[in-house]
């Protein structure tokens, strides 16, 4: 017997019969390494994207100890946005078709609150909602999760990403310490790990994702084109064409010279240094981890901290003084078994310096190979949007998605990372969007309030 094939599992007979009405034979990797111990009630840590079949592991699991005589919340999946949400709950009804009755019910922002509250009187076995709209229902004692059995968290770094983690503890403050935790993630952050270890016991960790070993990084070396570097990197940026880059320099007066450059040849670039003040320090970063801007020049000094998951190129705009610099740099792109890009400018006068850094693993090119791209540009698929009001006025992602995805219009998949600070929270919008974004927050109001939003 294939051992791929769902009728390996214990699984009733009714379900196995709904599976394959539905064209649901061979187990994708996901679900055949995650639930045979998701049906013993195991928790699970696994490392998975969409389409990779998650939502039928977690949901077969869930509908499979579901008692549906007992009408009352037993599973609960939070999401980070309203599309997810749907899709996870449109899913979980065509598995749930094996048994009669079994009632499913999505709780998200940007949704009108009333109908919610009629649906919730009438029971529900599954919720499937947004971290946002659940606490607001918990705090208005219209849910409970008394009876719960199983909580799942999806994309749960999207979650991360937007905000989520004050809504996500509160949340759990309602959930019994007894019960199965399942959790899904693209990617397996030390945050990722963390909320792991804090909600699961013992958990089975599953990766589908790529297997390779981390820092598998493609080493490059060019002798800058007539002794111009900043030409020469923009016909790097022209040839490899990277989604976001950090260029490393050994001064501060560099850093800002090339970003300067950058922007006059049409590249979104922004320069960190120690001469920076904090908010300037914070406005940079955020942009650059939102993806507001594809191109950050930093020094070593400045861009200490910074933890960007995907990184697609390093450049040393010059030689390192050191190895182990060389290292460190570098060793911010291609993880999480990711393909990285690393590149090395050299001068004529440089090339010594250059060739002793020269091993069976790094290539030395000629640049009159690099392509000049007529018309190149890089720009930021989102905008940063700035609202004057952060964690003092108890401004919370929640709030903020829902301003921007209900009376503003816009849908979850367009709005990017959410930063909150003490005084100041970021929204990444969709750049197309940015100026609709902007002046409806700027006439709208956030939790009943008016604040200041402008376009960083």
């Amino acid at each position: 017997m294939n051992p791929t094939n769902f009728s390996t599992l214990a699984l009733s007979a009714q379900m196995l019969h709904n599976l394959n009405e539905i064209g649901y034979t061979e187990m994708t990797p996901i679900q055949a390494q995650s639930l045979p111990y998701i049906l013993e009630g195991r928790d699970v840590i696994a490392q998975a994207k969409t389409g990779s079949g998650k939502t039928a592991a977690f949901g077969i699991g869930l509908l499979h100890k579901l008692d549906v005589k007992k009408f009352r919340v037993q599973a609960l999946i939070l999401c980070p946005t309203r599309e997810l949400a749907d899709q996870v709950a449109k899913e979980l009804r065509m598995l749930a078709r094996f048994a009669h009755n079994i009632k499913i019910l999505t709780l998200c922002g940007g949704a009108a609150f009333g109908p919610q509250l009629g649906s919730l009187r009438h029971g529900a076995h599954i919720i499937v909602g947004t971290p946002g709209r659940i606490l607001k229902h918990l705090n208005k004692e219209t849910l409970n999760f008394d009876n719960l059995e199983t909580l799942v968290l999806d994309e749960a770094d999207r979650m991360l990403d937007m905000g989520f983690i004050e809504e996500i503890d509160k949340v759990l403050e309602y959930v019994p310490k007894e019960k199965q935790t399942l959790l899904f993630s693209a990617t397996y952050t030390d945050e990722i790990v963390g909320i792991s270890n804090a909600l699961q016991k013992n958990p089975l960790s599953v990766k589908t994702v790529s297997t390779e070993i981390a820092n598998k990084i493609t080493q490059l070396f060019y002798e800058a084109q007539n002794g111009n570097k900043m030409e020469t990197l923009v016909n790097i940026f022209s040839t490899y064409k990277p989604e976001n880059v950090i260029v490393f320099t050994n001064t501060k007066l560099e850093a800002k010279e090339i970003a300067e450059y950058l922007q006059k040849n049409r590249i979104d670039a922004l320069a960190i240094h120690g001469d920076l003040e904090q908010y300037e320090r914070n406005d940079v970063l955020v942009q650059f981890s939102n993806k507001s801007c594809p191109v950050l020049v930093a020094t070593d000094v400045a861009a200490r901290g910074l933890d960007i998951k995907e990184l697609s190129m390093v450049v040393n705009y010059d030689i390192p003084h050191a190895e182990d610099t060389y290292t460190h740099r570098i060793g911010r792109t291609g993880r999480a078994g990711a393909a990285g890009l690393a590149i090395t400018l050299y001068n004529t006068y440089e090339v010594q310096n250059a060739l002793e850094y020269k091993n069976e693993n790094r290539l030395f090119k000629d640049s009159s190979t690099l392509k000049k791209v007529h018309g190149f540009e890089m720009r930021p698929p989102f905008i940063t949007l700035v609202i004057e009001g952060g964690k003092k006025e108890k401004v919370r992602a929640g709030d903020l998605l829902g301003a921007l995805t209900g009376d503003a219009g816009l849908s979850g998949d367009s709005i990017g990372k959410i930063d909150i600070y003490e005084r100041q929270s970021y929204v990444a919008i969709e750049s197309s969007l940015i100026d609709e974004a902007h002046k409806k927050l700027q006439n709208g109001k956030i939790k009943g309030k008016k604040f200041s939003v402008w376009i960083l």
